[in-house]
């Protein structure tokens, strides 16, 4: 099992918004997610930068960044598109993070 870890940043003052939109995952972006490996996919906020930091555990060598041809990640994209900086192709502007320390 992997551990992925990656950061996001969050539009000013869109804090509840993607909450509320989390909260009603779509079911088939979560069987998506589930069906590729990703598990333990927890996404916290550092409201002083708006700043989101994202970590999931994965079977495999993917992760929920690898699934951005998919249908449906692409429409989640256009969705969320309006709360958060992402590239031209809606993506979310995101960066991998090292991990420098584990504790099991």
């Amino acid at each position: 099992m992997n551990r992925l870890a990656f950061k996001m940043h969050l539009n000013e003052g869109q804090k509840e918004e993607y909450k509320k939109r989390h909260n009603e995952l779509w079911p088939e972006l979560r069987k998506l997610l589930k069906e590729a490996g990703v598990s333990e996919y927890s996404i916290f906020i550092d409201e002083e930068t708006n700043t989101l930091f994202a970590f999931q555990k994965v079977a495999g060598d993917g992760g929920s960044q690898d699934l951005g041809k998919t249908e449906i990640v692409q429409k989640w994209w256009a969705f969320m598109a309006d709360i958060m900086k992402t590239n031209p192709d809606n993506s979310p502007v995101s960066s991998e993070l090292e991990e420098v320390f584990y504790m099991e």
